[in-house]
């Protein structure tokens, strides 16, 4: 597909986002209506973009810890032209996430729109790095 690096690239943004807990590269790459879905506790959590923002906001980075970078895409599935699914998982501080991110493109690039989300495991950080 012709689209791929322009996806690839937002994908590097939100891997760079969560890496620095960095709002403004959240904004860049989420939908301003967009939510976060998991379901890890046997009940639906919605979480609004904006809880999510103020959230990674607050929290201490793993880049500020220096922690070793470990994330990656698993598959991209593409819906169309202007719309796919993007699979990945990455680490942030102990807790390994898998996160299916659904993107479109619109006038302002590749937007993550909706992202299902779960907790696959708790690593041991210091036999990590």
């Amino acid at each position: 597909m012709n689209q791929m690096p322009e996806l690839l690239d937002a994908v590097s943004v939100y891997f760079d986002a969560i890496y620095h807990c960095d709002v403004e590269k959240l904004d860049e790459v989420f939908h301003e209506s967009s939510s976060l879905f998991d379901a890890d506790e046997g009940k639906i959590f919605v979480d609004p973009i904006a809880s999510f923002r103020a959230d990674v906001g607050s929290r201490p980075s793993p880049a500020g810890r220096n922690q070793t970078r470990h994330d990656e895409i698993i598959t991209v599935d593409w819906l169309s032209e202007l719309s796919a699914v993007v699979k990945l998982r990455l680490q942030s501080h102990e807790k390994v996430f898998v996160d299916h991110l659904a993107f479109v493109k619109g006038p302002g690039g590749w937007k993550i729109v909706s992202k299902v989300w779960h907790l696959e495991s708790i690593a041991d950080i210091s036999t990590l790095d």
